[in-house]
């Protein structure tokens, strides 16, 4: 939660019905552990060193250290992976009602359906070492969370905490923030989700270039913590300012080795954008992959709120405008950890668990 920075917590006044209802904004409140089992070995970490056994041979620790990595998250069976080669994950946010409900439920339906890893998403309502049990039961890995920069920038070692308790690589950042939120003035009635539409369209390019110095900033203790920073993108980033965007600029600013990049490929297409183009040409800061359709006849824009006729309206895999074959024909050039299947809502036609089959199916029979 965000508390000290924006005023209460954003949990008690954004609720997921009011997300629902302008769901293209929905994405804004959205390490690999090593385990090293014994087979007649004893081993622990310290301090980033590994200490053995005296009767265990170098030989042995080698031989069952390599095992366990063939197992680990990113070597996946498969018989459930995407044409990466890489286990096929799901956005939680995308079943967010049914985490609300029934959280350890949902996440046994989710691996039940092949998920084998998701991405948390800060709307998250369960307690934290709660829902690392449930994950844990349900046989999920989680390689990925959303939070955003503020939380980071305010309490940034206990958040690191957090990430390696739930086993992430990627602290990714899901919206961009600005140095002084109270030169804003949204409508009172819609609350701090009022304040997040008047950011996010009200960012200025030297906006832009604070976030690129804090994502520096935060990224380069992240880094030093043995975490990787990313950022995820929605369409509002393609905003043009003269010559360049924002996104341009806060690739052209941010330090590569300090923040990684998540492309959320739906909404980039939304933007008029080609993902295939952005995968090519920054292949080293590509890390992770959202998975999204949008139906066809969408009119490509920057902005979150609209309700015209050509505004993008979210479908599944597969039934709707973007070619995800040479997306992940791209891919395969660049060097992609994960990969999340994310629906918007609402889900008018079907369950949003029915929908993650449909999601599910098409990546895992999709020939690259």
């Amino acid at each position: 939660m965000i508390s000290g920075i924006v005023g209460a917590p954003l949990e008690q006044h954004i609720s997921r019905e009011s997300n629902d209802k302008c769901w293209y904004l929905v994405g804004a409140f959205h390490s690999v552990v090593g385990r090293f089992a014994a087979t007649g070995a004893q081993a622990k970490q310290l301090d980033g060193k590994i200490e053995m056994n005296d009767c265990v041979s170098r030989r042995t620790f080698v031989r069952a250290a390599a095992c366990t990595a063939a197992a680990s998250l990113l070597e996946i069976p498969s018989m459930n992976a995407s044409p990466l080669n890489l286990p096929i994950g799901l956005q939680l946010y995308t079943v967010g009602d049914d985490m609300d409900r029934d959280p350890a439920g949902t996440l046994k339906k989710v691996a039940a359906i092949g998920y084998q890893t998701v991405e948390l998403s800060p709307l998250a309502k369960t307690p934290p070492r709660d829902l690392k049990r449930m994950l844990d039961d349900a046989g999920l890995k989680n390689p990925s969370g959303h939070y955003m920069l503020p939380e980071l920038m305010s309490k940034l070692p206990e958040m690191i905490e957090q990430a390696k308790m739930f086993g992430q690589e990627f602290m990714t950042v899901t919206v961009p923030w600005v140095a002084d939120p109270s030169r804003f003035k949204p409508d009172p009635a819609m609350g701090q989700f009022g304040l997040f539409i008047a950011i996010i369209s009200g960012l200025t390019l030297d906006d832009w270039k604070w976030n690129a110095e804090q994502f520096n900033k935060v990224g380069e203790q992240v880094k030093k913590a043995g975490l990787q920073l990313a950022y995820h993108n929605h369409n509002f980033e393609w905003h043009r300012y003269g010559d360049v965007t924002g996104y341009d600029e806060f690739l052209r600013l941010t330090d590569p080795g300090f923040v990684k990049l998540e492309l959320d490929c739906g909404w980039a297409t939304v933007a008029g954008q080609d993902p295939v183009a952005y995968l090519t040409k920054y292949p080293d800061r590509y890390r992770l992959l959202h998975v999204k359709d949008f139906r066809k006849g969408f009119t490509p824009r920057t902005e979150l709120m609209g309700k015209d006729p050509g505004a993008p309206v979210p479908t599944e895999l597969g039934r709707g405008a973007i070619d995800y074959r040479r997306i992940f024909a791209a891919a395969e050039h660049a060097k992609i950890r994960a990969m999340f299947v994310e629906q918007e809502p609402p889900f008018t036609e079907m369950l949003a668990l029915e929908a993650i089959k449909i999601d599910f199916e098409y990546i895992k029979n999709l020939k690259v």
